[in-house]
Protein backbone atom coordinates (compact mmCIF):
# COMPACT_ATOMS: atom_id res chain seq x y z
CA UNK A 1 0.00 0.00 0.00
CA UNK A 2 1.11 3.55 -1.04
CA UNK A 3 2.29 6.35 1.47
CA UNK A 4 -0.71 8.27 -0.33
CA UNK A 5 -3.30 5.39 0.01
CA UNK A 6 -2.05 4.28 4.03
CA UNK A 7 -3.02 8.30 4.29
CA UNK A 8 -6.46 7.98 2.92
CA UNK A 9 -7.16 4.88 5.41
CA UNK A 10 -5.95 6.51 8.39
CA UNK A 11 -7.75 9.81 7.36
CA UNK A 12 -11.55 8.28 7.03
CA UNK A 13 -10.94 6.11 10.17
CA UNK A 14 -10.34 9.06 11.95
CA UNK A 15 -13.58 10.73 10.67
CA UNK A 16 -15.65 7.40 11.21
CA UNK A 17 -13.73 7.12 14.85
CA UNK A 18 -15.50 10.37 15.49
CA UNK A 19 -18.78 9.58 14.73
CA UNK A 20 -18.86 5.95 16.17
CA UNK A 21 -17.63 7.04 19.40
CA UNK A 22 -20.69 9.66 19.76
CA UNK A 23 -22.93 7.23 19.24
CA UNK A 24 -22.34 6.26 23.11
CA UNK A 25 -20.11 8.08 24.86
CA UNK A 26 -23.09 10.48 26.24
CA UNK A 27 -24.63 7.37 27.52
CA UNK A 28 -22.40 7.47 31.11
CA UNK A 29 -23.06 11.24 31.08
CA UNK A 30 -26.56 11.45 30.77
CA UNK A 31 -27.34 11.54 34.99
CA UNK A 32 -24.72 14.61 34.72
CA UNK A 33 -26.49 16.37 31.75
CA UNK A 34 -29.87 16.25 33.34
CA UNK A 35 -28.47 17.35 36.68
CA UNK A 36 -26.79 20.38 35.47
CA UNK A 37 -29.41 21.55 32.93
CA UNK A 38 -32.00 21.08 35.53
CA UNK A 39 -34.11 18.06 32.77
CA UNK A 40 -35.70 15.08 33.82
CA UNK A 41 -33.70 12.32 32.92
CA UNK A 42 -36.46 11.10 30.07
CA UNK A 43 -36.00 14.83 28.60
CA UNK A 44 -32.05 14.45 28.96
CA UNK A 45 -32.62 10.92 27.13
CA UNK A 46 -33.31 12.97 23.79
CA UNK A 47 -29.65 13.92 23.81
CA UNK A 48 -28.98 10.13 22.59
CA UNK A 49 -32.01 9.70 20.55
CA UNK A 50 -31.96 13.15 18.91
CA UNK A 51 -28.33 12.25 17.32
CA UNK A 52 -29.41 8.60 16.35
CA UNK A 53 -32.49 9.08 14.82
CA UNK A 54 -30.90 11.81 12.73
CA UNK A 55 -27.86 9.87 11.98
CA UNK A 56 -30.40 7.03 11.09
CA UNK A 57 -32.03 9.16 8.33
CA UNK A 58 -29.01 10.39 6.75
CA UNK A 59 -27.18 6.97 6.42
CA UNK A 60 -29.24 6.21 3.29
CA UNK A 61 -28.93 9.20 1.90
CA UNK A 62 -25.60 9.85 2.19
CA UNK A 63 -24.55 8.28 -1.15
CA UNK A 64 -26.90 10.08 -3.04
CA UNK A 65 -25.52 13.21 -1.22
CA UNK A 66 -21.91 11.86 -2.78
CA UNK A 67 -23.28 12.15 -6.33
CA UNK A 68 -24.55 15.16 -6.22
CA UNK A 69 -21.76 17.07 -4.94
CA UNK A 70 -18.93 15.00 -5.14
CA UNK A 71 -17.60 12.14 -2.68
CA UNK A 72 -14.24 14.10 -1.59
CA UNK A 73 -16.65 17.79 -0.98
CA UNK A 74 -19.26 15.72 1.05
CA UNK A 75 -17.34 14.14 3.64
CA UNK A 76 -15.47 17.58 4.44
CA UNK A 77 -18.41 18.89 4.84
CA UNK A 78 -19.64 16.19 6.82
CA UNK A 79 -16.34 16.33 9.02
CA UNK A 80 -16.58 20.65 9.83
CA UNK A 81 -20.16 20.29 10.13
CA UNK A 82 -20.03 17.73 12.67
CA UNK A 83 -16.77 19.37 14.39
CA UNK A 84 -18.62 22.42 14.28
CA UNK A 85 -22.11 21.01 16.09
CA UNK A 86 -19.60 19.03 18.78
CA UNK A 87 -18.34 22.53 20.01
CA UNK A 88 -22.20 24.01 20.23
CA UNK A 89 -23.33 20.64 21.97
CA UNK A 90 -20.75 21.96 24.57
CA UNK A 91 -21.69 24.98 24.82
CA UNK A 92 -25.43 24.68 25.15
CA UNK A 93 -26.82 26.61 27.64
CA UNK A 94 -29.77 24.62 28.15
CA UNK A 95 -31.26 21.30 27.30
CA UNK A 96 -33.51 22.42 24.11
CA UNK A 97 -29.90 23.88 22.32
CA UNK A 98 -28.34 20.64 22.81
CA UNK A 99 -30.48 18.41 21.69
CA UNK A 100 -30.66 20.31 18.54
CA UNK A 101 -27.49 20.58 18.27
CA UNK A 102 -27.12 16.92 18.87
CA UNK A 103 -29.50 16.63 15.91
CA UNK A 104 -27.40 18.66 13.97
CA UNK A 105 -24.44 16.61 14.58
CA UNK A 106 -26.36 13.12 14.31
CA UNK A 107 -27.60 14.56 10.40
CA UNK A 108 -23.73 15.65 9.64
CA UNK A 109 -21.85 12.67 11.26
CA UNK A 110 -24.50 9.80 9.58
CA UNK A 111 -22.27 10.16 6.31
CA UNK A 112 -19.17 9.77 7.51
CA UNK A 113 -19.29 5.92 8.33
CA UNK A 114 -20.73 4.75 5.13
CA UNK A 115 -18.74 7.35 3.14
CA UNK A 116 -15.95 6.24 4.64
CA UNK A 117 -15.83 2.48 3.96
CA UNK A 118 -17.20 3.22 0.21
CA UNK A 119 -14.20 5.57 -0.34
CA UNK A 120 -11.85 2.87 0.63
CA UNK A 121 -13.20 0.16 -2.02
CA UNK A 122 -13.04 2.65 -4.05
CA UNK A 123 -9.26 4.34 -3.36
CA UNK A 124 -7.79 1.19 -1.92
CA UNK A 125 -6.94 -2.22 -4.44
CA UNK A 126 -8.42 -5.14 -3.72
CA UNK A 127 -5.13 -6.99 -2.88
CA UNK A 128 -5.11 -4.79 0.12
CA UNK A 129 -8.68 -4.81 0.77
CA UNK A 130 -8.65 -6.14 4.15
CA UNK A 131 -5.89 -4.38 5.63
CA UNK A 132 -7.41 -1.35 4.98
CA UNK A 133 -11.07 -2.65 6.30
CA UNK A 134 -8.16 -3.78 9.07
CA UNK A 135 -7.39 -0.37 10.18
CA UNK A 136 -11.23 0.75 9.40
CA UNK A 137 -12.60 -2.14 11.52
CA UNK A 138 -10.51 -1.37 14.48
CA UNK A 139 -12.41 2.14 14.56
CA UNK A 140 -15.93 0.94 13.95
CA UNK A 141 -15.58 -1.90 16.61
CA UNK A 142 -13.68 -0.42 19.13
CA UNK A 143 -15.91 2.92 18.98
CA UNK A 144 -18.73 1.42 21.36
CA UNK A 145 -16.77 0.15 23.97
CA UNK A 146 -14.17 3.20 24.08
CA UNK A 147 -17.04 5.62 24.21
CA UNK A 148 -18.34 4.73 27.48
CA UNK A 149 -14.89 4.51 28.74
CA UNK A 150 -13.82 7.65 27.45
CA UNK A 151 -16.84 9.09 28.90
CA UNK A 152 -16.89 8.23 32.40
CA UNK A 153 -13.12 9.98 32.45
CA UNK A 154 -14.41 13.15 30.95
CA UNK A 155 -17.42 13.09 32.70
CA UNK A 156 -15.87 12.02 36.10
CA UNK A 157 -12.78 14.41 35.55
CA UNK A 158 -13.48 18.05 33.61
CA UNK A 159 -16.94 17.36 32.95
CA UNK A 160 -19.95 16.30 30.74
CA UNK A 161 -19.18 19.77 28.17
CA UNK A 162 -15.54 17.94 27.44
CA UNK A 163 -17.25 14.69 25.37
CA UNK A 164 -18.24 17.43 23.18
CA UNK A 165 -15.36 20.06 23.27
CA UNK A 166 -12.72 16.41 22.73
CA UNK A 167 -14.11 16.35 19.26
CA UNK A 168 -12.68 19.80 17.96
CA UNK A 169 -8.78 18.84 17.86
CA UNK A 170 -9.27 15.81 15.94
CA UNK A 171 -12.06 16.84 13.84
CA UNK A 172 -9.79 19.87 12.69
CA UNK A 173 -7.23 17.64 12.22
CA UNK A 174 -9.09 15.16 9.85
CA UNK A 175 -10.60 17.94 7.45
CA UNK A 176 -6.71 18.93 7.52
CA UNK A 177 -5.94 15.38 6.02
CA UNK A 178 -8.90 15.07 4.30
CA UNK A 179 -7.82 18.12 2.24
CA UNK A 180 -4.91 17.23 1.56
CA UNK A 181 -5.21 12.76 1.11
CA UNK A 182 -8.30 12.62 -0.83
CA UNK A 183 -8.37 12.37 -4.35
CA UNK A 184 -10.59 15.58 -6.36
CA UNK A 185 -14.14 14.94 -7.39
CA UNK A 186 -15.30 13.61 -10.64
CA UNK A 187 -16.49 16.46 -12.78
CA UNK A 188 -19.66 17.61 -11.96
CA UNK A 189 -22.53 15.37 -13.89
CA UNK A 190 -20.40 12.38 -13.95
CA UNK A 191 -22.46 10.72 -11.81
CA UNK A 192 -26.19 9.19 -11.62
CA UNK A 193 -27.31 11.80 -9.45
CA UNK A 194 -25.24 14.50 -11.45
CA UNK A 195 -27.02 13.74 -14.60
CA UNK A 196 -30.57 13.74 -13.59
CA UNK A 197 -30.71 17.03 -10.86
CA UNK A 198 -34.44 16.46 -9.93
CA UNK A 199 -34.44 16.25 -6.25
CA UNK A 200 -36.41 12.91 -4.85
CA UNK A 201 -38.11 14.96 -1.81
CA UNK A 202 -41.05 12.32 -1.54
CA UNK A 203 -38.98 9.45 -1.08
CA UNK A 204 -36.65 11.66 1.16
CA UNK A 205 -39.60 12.83 3.08
CA UNK A 206 -40.78 9.20 3.61
CA UNK A 207 -37.33 7.92 4.30
CA UNK A 208 -37.10 10.50 7.53
CA UNK A 209 -40.73 10.11 8.45
CA UNK A 210 -40.18 6.21 8.53
CA UNK A 211 -36.81 5.99 9.75
CA UNK A 212 -36.74 8.92 12.04
CA UNK A 213 -40.37 7.71 14.07
CA UNK A 214 -38.88 3.89 14.29
CA UNK A 215 -35.66 4.93 15.63
CA UNK A 216 -37.60 6.94 18.11
CA UNK A 217 -39.87 4.24 18.56
CA UNK A 218 -36.80 1.42 19.31
CA UNK A 219 -34.82 4.33 21.68
CA UNK A 220 -38.04 5.61 23.54
CA UNK A 221 -40.15 2.85 24.09
CA UNK A 222 -39.15 1.08 26.59
CA UNK A 223 -39.03 4.19 28.50
CA UNK A 224 -42.92 5.14 27.98
CA UNK A 225 -43.89 1.63 28.40
CA UNK A 226 -43.98 0.76 24.44
CA UNK A 227 -47.77 0.84 23.22
CA UNK A 228 -49.35 1.83 26.26
CA UNK A 229 -48.05 5.21 25.29
CA UNK A 230 -50.35 7.03 21.92
CA UNK A 231 -47.22 8.56 20.89
CA UNK A 232 -45.35 5.99 20.31
CA UNK A 233 -48.60 3.92 18.63
CA UNK A 234 -49.14 6.78 16.89
CA UNK A 235 -44.89 7.04 15.65
CA UNK A 236 -44.99 3.30 15.18
CA UNK A 237 -48.33 3.49 12.62
CA UNK A 238 -46.02 6.13 10.91
CA UNK A 239 -42.81 3.60 10.77
CA UNK A 240 -45.41 0.84 9.45
CA UNK A 241 -46.53 3.09 6.53
CA UNK A 242 -43.98 5.43 5.30
CA UNK A 243 -41.35 2.97 5.34
CA UNK A 244 -43.46 0.23 2.54
CA UNK A 245 -44.34 3.68 0.52
CA UNK A 246 -40.94 4.21 0.57
CA UNK A 247 -39.71 1.45 -0.66
CA UNK A 248 -42.36 1.72 -3.25
CA UNK A 249 -42.06 4.66 -4.19
CA UNK A 250 -37.80 4.33 -4.63
CA UNK A 251 -38.25 1.10 -6.71
CA UNK A 252 -40.67 3.24 -8.77
CA UNK A 253 -38.52 6.43 -9.31
CA UNK A 254 -36.16 7.60 -11.96
CA UNK A 255 -34.21 9.31 -10.00
CA UNK A 256 -34.65 7.55 -6.25
CA UNK A 257 -32.75 9.56 -3.59
CA UNK A 258 -32.04 5.84 -2.43
CA UNK A 259 -31.11 3.29 -4.57
CA UNK A 260 -33.03 0.04 -3.64
CA UNK A 261 -31.95 -1.54 -6.98
CA UNK A 262 -28.34 -2.08 -5.19
CA UNK A 263 -30.00 -4.64 -3.25
CA UNK A 264 -30.04 -7.02 -6.55
CA UNK A 265 -26.47 -8.17 -5.49
CA UNK A 266 -27.36 -11.19 -3.51
CA UNK A 267 -23.77 -10.89 -1.05
CA UNK A 268 -25.41 -7.37 -0.40
CA UNK A 269 -28.76 -8.33 0.16
CA UNK A 270 -27.37 -11.30 2.34
CA UNK A 271 -25.00 -9.34 4.27
CA UNK A 272 -26.95 -6.76 5.23
CA UNK A 273 -29.36 -9.29 6.87
CA UNK A 274 -26.47 -10.44 8.77
CA UNK A 275 -25.24 -6.88 9.71
CA UNK A 276 -28.41 -6.51 12.02
CA UNK A 277 -27.85 -9.52 14.09
CA UNK A 278 -24.18 -8.25 14.04
CA UNK A 279 -25.81 -5.19 15.01
CA UNK A 280 -27.21 -6.82 17.98
CA UNK A 281 -24.31 -8.68 19.50
CA UNK A 282 -22.07 -5.72 19.34
CA UNK A 283 -24.12 -2.52 20.58
CA UNK A 284 -26.85 -4.97 22.13
CA UNK A 285 -23.65 -6.92 24.41
CA UNK A 286 -22.10 -3.87 24.96
CA UNK A 287 -25.26 -2.20 26.30
CA UNK A 288 -26.31 -4.34 28.59
CA UNK A 289 -23.25 -5.71 30.11
CA UNK A 290 -22.63 -1.92 31.46
CA UNK A 291 -25.96 -2.21 32.87
CA UNK A 292 -25.44 -5.44 34.69
CA UNK A 293 -21.95 -3.90 35.99
CA UNK A 294 -23.82 -0.23 37.70
CA UNK A 295 -26.65 -2.22 38.75
CA UNK A 296 -25.60 -5.55 40.25
CA UNK A 297 -21.78 -5.22 40.54
CA UNK A 298 -22.63 -1.56 41.47
CA UNK A 299 -20.06 -0.04 39.58
CA UNK A 300 -19.29 3.15 38.73
CA UNK A 301 -18.96 4.88 35.17
CA UNK A 302 -15.35 4.79 35.06
CA UNK A 303 -14.96 1.38 36.49
CA UNK A 304 -17.77 0.55 34.02
CA UNK A 305 -15.50 1.97 30.98
CA UNK A 306 -12.22 0.31 32.15
CA UNK A 307 -14.23 -3.26 32.05
CA UNK A 308 -15.12 -2.69 29.00
CA UNK A 309 -11.82 -1.49 27.74
CA UNK A 310 -9.67 -5.23 27.16
CA UNK A 311 -12.43 -5.88 24.87
CA UNK A 312 -12.13 -2.83 23.20
CA UNK A 313 -8.06 -3.72 22.84
CA UNK A 314 -8.61 -7.01 22.06
CA UNK A 315 -10.66 -6.20 19.30
CA UNK A 316 -8.28 -3.67 17.91
CA UNK A 317 -5.58 -6.33 17.95
CA UNK A 318 -7.08 -8.82 16.66
CA UNK A 319 -8.51 -6.81 13.74
CA UNK A 320 -4.57 -5.97 12.66
CA UNK A 321 -3.08 -9.65 12.82
CA UNK A 322 -6.75 -10.41 10.68
CA UNK A 323 -6.54 -7.75 8.57
CA UNK A 324 -3.20 -9.34 7.54
CA UNK A 325 -3.77 -12.49 6.74
CA UNK A 326 -7.69 -12.18 5.59
CA UNK A 327 -6.74 -12.66 2.21
CA UNK A 328 -5.62 -15.99 2.74
CA UNK A 329 -9.12 -17.92 3.62
CA UNK A 330 -12.37 -18.05 2.45
CA UNK A 331 -13.98 -14.79 4.25
CA UNK A 332 -17.05 -17.23 4.43
CA UNK A 333 -15.20 -19.88 6.32
CA UNK A 334 -14.30 -17.17 9.08
CA UNK A 335 -17.23 -15.95 9.41
CA UNK A 336 -19.10 -19.26 10.18
CA UNK A 337 -16.11 -19.55 12.71
CA UNK A 338 -16.83 -16.29 14.17
CA UNK A 339 -20.38 -16.91 15.25
CA UNK A 340 -19.76 -20.23 16.31
CA UNK A 341 -17.19 -18.32 18.81
CA UNK A 342 -19.63 -15.84 19.67
CA UNK A 343 -22.68 -18.38 20.65
CA UNK A 344 -19.75 -19.94 23.06
CA UNK A 345 -18.70 -16.91 24.53
CA UNK A 346 -22.47 -15.72 25.26
CA UNK A 347 -23.41 -19.13 26.35
CA UNK A 348 -20.44 -18.31 28.81
CA UNK A 349 -21.61 -15.04 29.61
CA UNK A 350 -25.17 -16.81 30.43
CA UNK A 351 -23.69 -18.63 33.27
CA UNK A 352 -23.24 -15.23 35.41
CA UNK A 353 -23.96 -16.05 39.43
CA UNK A 354 -24.33 -14.09 42.49
CA UNK A 355 -20.44 -14.30 42.96
CA UNK A 356 -19.69 -13.16 39.46
CA UNK A 357 -17.39 -10.04 39.22
CA UNK A 358 -14.93 -7.94 36.93
CA UNK A 359 -12.42 -10.97 36.58
CA UNK A 360 -15.30 -13.53 35.63
CA UNK A 361 -16.31 -11.01 33.11
CA UNK A 362 -12.90 -10.46 32.23
CA UNK A 363 -12.13 -13.50 29.50
CA UNK A 364 -16.19 -13.59 27.98
CA UNK A 365 -15.53 -9.68 27.28
CA UNK A 366 -12.19 -10.55 25.50
CA UNK A 367 -13.51 -13.41 23.76
CA UNK A 368 -16.86 -11.22 22.60
CA UNK A 369 -14.33 -8.42 21.07
CA UNK A 370 -12.70 -11.38 19.72
CA UNK A 371 -15.26 -13.23 17.30
CA UNK A 372 -16.91 -9.90 16.63
CA UNK A 373 -13.59 -8.82 14.75
CA UNK A 374 -13.86 -12.45 12.75
CA UNK A 375 -17.06 -11.47 12.17
CA UNK A 376 -16.69 -7.70 11.32
CA UNK A 377 -13.95 -7.75 8.69
CA UNK A 378 -14.77 -10.72 6.52
CA UNK A 379 -18.61 -9.73 6.38
CA UNK A 380 -17.05 -6.29 5.30
CA UNK A 381 -15.51 -7.95 2.20
CA UNK A 382 -17.95 -10.87 1.72
CA UNK A 383 -20.94 -8.31 1.05
CA UNK A 384 -19.12 -5.20 -0.34
CA UNK A 385 -16.37 -6.48 -2.09
CA UNK A 386 -18.10 -8.46 -5.04
CA UNK A 387 -19.80 -5.16 -6.11
CA UNK A 388 -19.30 -3.14 -9.20
CA UNK A 389 -17.56 0.20 -7.67
CA UNK A 390 -20.93 2.15 -9.29
CA UNK A 391 -22.59 0.57 -6.52
CA UNK A 392 -20.11 0.27 -3.72
CA UNK A 393 -21.09 3.62 -2.23
CA UNK A 394 -25.22 2.54 -2.13
CA UNK A 395 -23.83 -0.84 -1.06
CA UNK A 396 -21.80 0.59 2.11
CA UNK A 397 -24.68 3.00 2.97
CA UNK A 398 -27.44 -0.06 3.26
CA UNK A 399 -24.50 -2.24 5.07
CA UNK A 400 -24.03 0.44 7.83
CA UNK A 401 -27.39 1.49 8.11
CA UNK A 402 -28.46 -2.39 8.72
CA UNK A 403 -26.07 -2.54 12.01
CA UNK A 404 -27.49 0.47 13.11
CA UNK A 405 -30.53 -0.83 12.98
CA UNK A 406 -29.61 -3.72 14.56
CA UNK A 407 -27.82 -2.25 17.28
CA UNK A 408 -31.31 0.15 17.77
CA UNK A 409 -33.16 -2.89 17.61
CA UNK A 410 -31.42 -5.72 19.51
CA UNK A 411 -30.94 -2.67 22.35
CA UNK A 412 -35.20 -2.60 22.61
CA UNK A 413 -35.86 -6.37 22.22
CA UNK A 414 -32.72 -7.20 25.06
CA UNK A 415 -34.00 -4.25 27.71
CA UNK A 416 -37.60 -5.56 26.63
CA UNK A 417 -36.45 -9.39 27.47
CA UNK A 418 -34.45 -8.47 30.26
CA UNK A 419 -37.47 -6.70 32.04
CA UNK A 420 -39.90 -9.44 31.19
CA UNK A 421 -37.03 -12.20 32.46
CA UNK A 422 -36.87 -10.34 35.78
CA UNK A 423 -40.20 -10.40 36.70
CA UNK A 424 -40.38 -13.94 35.50
CA UNK A 425 -37.76 -15.45 37.75
CA UNK A 426 -39.23 -13.12 40.66
CA UNK A 427 -42.44 -14.75 40.56
CA UNK A 428 -41.28 -17.98 40.62
CA UNK A 429 -38.76 -17.66 43.41
CA UNK A 430 -40.86 -16.09 45.75
CA UNK A 431 -43.31 -19.27 45.20
CA UNK A 432 -40.82 -20.95 46.81
CA UNK A 433 -40.37 -18.51 50.00
CA UNK A 434 -43.24 -19.15 51.80
CA UNK A 435 -42.80 -17.83 55.42
CA UNK A 436 -44.16 -21.33 56.50
CA UNK A 437 -40.70 -22.75 55.26
CA UNK A 438 -38.09 -23.79 57.68
CA UNK A 439 -35.05 -22.59 55.68
CA UNK A 440 -36.05 -19.79 54.92
CA UNK A 441 -37.04 -18.92 58.64
CA UNK A 442 -33.83 -19.98 59.06
CA UNK A 443 -32.64 -17.24 56.90
CA UNK A 444 -35.07 -14.92 58.47
CA UNK A 445 -33.26 -15.64 61.59
CA UNK A 446 -29.78 -15.39 60.31
CA UNK A 447 -30.93 -12.02 59.06
CA UNK A 448 -32.55 -10.67 62.33
CA UNK A 449 -29.24 -11.86 64.27
CA UNK A 450 -26.71 -9.97 61.44
CA UNK A 451 -28.39 -6.96 61.54
CA UNK A 452 -29.08 -7.01 65.75
CA UNK A 453 -25.47 -7.86 65.90
CA UNK A 454 -24.36 -4.68 63.19
CA UNK A 455 -26.44 -2.08 65.64
CA UNK A 456 -29.42 -1.61 63.34
CA UNK A 457 -32.56 0.18 65.11
CA UNK A 458 -36.22 -0.86 65.05
CA UNK A 459 -37.93 -3.69 63.87
CA UNK A 460 -35.14 -5.87 62.37
CA UNK A 461 -37.71 -8.69 61.01
CA UNK A 462 -38.76 -6.44 58.86
CA UNK A 463 -35.51 -5.20 57.60
CA UNK A 464 -34.94 -8.54 57.52
CA UNK A 465 -37.24 -9.20 55.16
CA UNK A 466 -36.48 -6.25 53.36
CA UNK A 467 -33.31 -7.47 53.01
CA UNK A 468 -34.55 -10.90 51.68
CA UNK A 469 -36.47 -9.41 49.31
CA UNK A 470 -33.62 -7.56 47.85
CA UNK A 471 -31.48 -10.96 47.62
CA UNK A 472 -34.47 -12.12 45.67
CA UNK A 473 -34.34 -9.17 43.36
CA UNK A 474 -30.73 -9.43 42.55
CA UNK A 475 -31.27 -13.33 42.00
CA UNK A 476 -33.89 -12.82 39.33
CA UNK A 477 -31.56 -10.27 37.99
CA UNK A 478 -28.98 -12.60 37.68
CA UNK A 479 -31.13 -15.17 35.80
CA UNK A 480 -32.49 -12.71 33.40
CA UNK A 481 -29.56 -11.75 32.19
CA UNK A 482 -28.33 -15.44 31.21
CA UNK A 483 -31.31 -15.62 29.71
CA UNK A 484 -30.64 -12.39 27.64
CA UNK A 485 -26.84 -13.84 26.60
CA UNK A 486 -28.99 -17.00 25.62
CA UNK A 487 -30.90 -15.00 23.53
CA UNK A 488 -28.29 -13.68 21.89
CA UNK A 489 -26.69 -16.79 20.91
CA UNK A 490 -29.76 -17.91 19.32
CA UNK A 491 -30.08 -15.36 17.10
CA UNK A 492 -26.10 -16.06 15.96
CA UNK A 493 -27.30 -19.38 15.54
CA UNK A 494 -30.24 -18.60 13.03
CA UNK A 495 -28.13 -16.37 11.46
CA UNK A 496 -25.49 -18.86 10.28
CA UNK A 497 -26.96 -20.34 7.22
CA UNK A 498 -27.80 -16.39 5.13
CA UNK A 499 -23.28 -17.15 4.98
CA UNK A 500 -24.05 -19.68 2.28
CA UNK A 501 -25.25 -16.70 -0.03
CA UNK A 502 -22.23 -14.55 0.54
CA UNK A 503 -19.74 -13.85 -2.34
CA UNK A 504 -16.23 -13.80 -2.19
CA UNK A 505 -13.89 -10.50 -3.03
CA UNK A 506 -12.32 -9.52 -6.23
CA UNK A 507 -8.50 -10.42 -5.79
CA UNK A 508 -6.67 -8.43 -8.09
Amino acid sequence: MTLRQWAVVITVSIGAMLEVIDVSICNVALPHIQANLGATLAEAGWVVTGYAMASVVMIPLSEWLSARFGPRNYFVFCLAGFTASSVLCGLAPNLTVLVLARIAQGLLGGGLLPKAQAILFQVVPPALQAMAQGVFGVVVLAGPALGPTLGGFLTDGPGWRWIFFINLPFGILTVLLALMTLPPDPQPGSGPAGRDRRVDWIGILLLTAGLGSLQVVLEQGHQFDWFTNPGIVQLSLLAAVALPLFVRWELRSVAPAVDLRVLRHRSLAAGSLFSLVLGMGLYGTVFVVPIFAQTVLQFTATQTGLLMLPGALASAFTMVVLGRNANRCDPRLLIVIGAVAMVITMLQLATIGPDTGDQSLFWPLIFRGVTTVMMFLPLSLATLGPLPKADVGAGSGFFNLTRQLGGTFGIAVLTVVLDHQRAVHRSQLVQHLATTNPLVQQRVQALQLWLAQSGAGGDVHDQALQLLSQQVDRQAALLAYGDVFRLVALVFVLAIPLVALLGRPARA
